[in-house]
C-alpha cells in the first residue's frame, strides 16, 4: 500500500507540474504588477527549468499578505549553473536598491538563494531564505543524470559541497519540505536552520498547498524585527 501510495502522489506531482508549465506558457503575466506592499519585498526563486510563473500561487499568496513581489526575469528557465543564477539575483537586488529580502524558493532556488547569501553585494542585503524541497545536500539520482545541468545536484558536485560546508548563514533559512520527495530521496534537513517537515508528499504540488503557506507566513513572521526583540 505503501508504494502505491507513493506512486499515486508522484503521477499527482507530475500532473500538478503539467498543468503549472502550460499555464505559465499560456498566461505569461506581468512579472511588475505585484510590487506593491508595505512589508519585507520578497524575491522568487524557482527550481530548475521552472519559470517564475511555476510559483505562482506562493507570489498571490505572500502579495495578498502585504509582500511585494519580485521575480528575476532573467534567470528565464533557470537552466544556468547556482552561480550564474545567483549572480543574475545579486545584479537584481543591486539595480533595484532593495534591502531586508525574503528570499522564496523552490528546489534549485533554495541553492541559489543560500548563494545569492554568501556574495558581497547581496550578502547584507538578504535577511532570510525560505527553501521548499531544496537539494542542500545534493540528490543520489543527480549521479546519473545524463544532462550537466542536472548532474549538478549529485552530492559530489563541488558548488554545492561548499555551500553545504558554509553553516554561516544557515540560521536565516527555513527549510521546509514533505514527508516523501521522489527527486531528494535524502531530503531537506539542512544544520543549524530552522526546519519544517509538512504531512505532505511530492516535489512540486507542495507549492499549491495551503499548509505550505501557512509555513511561509510562520517562517517570515518569526523572523521579522518585532518578533525577534
Amino acid at each position: 500500500m505503501k508504494l502505491l501510495r507513493r506512486g499515486w502522489e508522484w503521477v499527482l506531482d507530475y500532473a500538478y507540474v503539467a498543468y503549472w508549465q502550460v499555464r505559465g506558457f499560456i498566461f505569461r503575466g506581468d512579472a511588475e504588477r505585484q510590487l506593491t506592499g508595505e512589508r519585507a519585498p520578497v524575491i522568487l526563486l524557482p527550481g530548475i527549468y521552472e519559470p517564475w510563473q511555476f510559483m505562482h500561487p506562493i507570489a498571490n499568496h505572500l502579495h495578498s499578505q502585504g509582500h511585494p513581489v519580485h521575480a528575476v526575469t532573467a534567470l528565464g528557465y533557470n537552466r544556468g549553473t547556482v552561480p550564474a543564477m545567483a549572480d543574475l539575483v545579486s545584479q537584481y537586488l543591486v539595480e533595484r536598491n532593495l534591502h531586508d529580502i525574503v528570499l522564496v524558493a523552490h528546489s534549485k532556488g533554495g541553492l541559489i538563494g543560500k548563494y545569492v547569501m554568501t556574495l558581497p553585494d547581496s550578502a547584507q542585503r538578504v535577511h532570510q531564505l525560505i527553501a521548499v524541497n531544496s537539494p542542500f545536500s545534493g540528490s543520489i539520482y543527480a549521479m546519473f543524470a545524463l544532462i550537466p545541468s542536472l548532474r549538478a545536484f549529485s552530492p559530489r558536485n563541488r558548488t554545492l559541497n561548499a555551500l553545504r560546508a558554509n553553516l554561516a548563514v544557515n540560521s536565516r533559512i527555513t527549510s521546509i519540505y514533505g514527508t516523501f520527495d521522489p527527486h531528494i530521496p535524502g531530503g531537506s534537513e539542512l544544520i543549524g536552520a530552522t526546519n519544517i517537515q509538512l504531512d505532505a508528499m511530492g516535489h512540486f504540488k507542495i507549492l499549491g498547498d495551503s499548509r505550505l503557506l501557512d509555513a511561509i507566513d510562520g517562517a517570515i513572521t518569526a523572523h521579522e524585527p518585532s518578533a525577534a526583540e
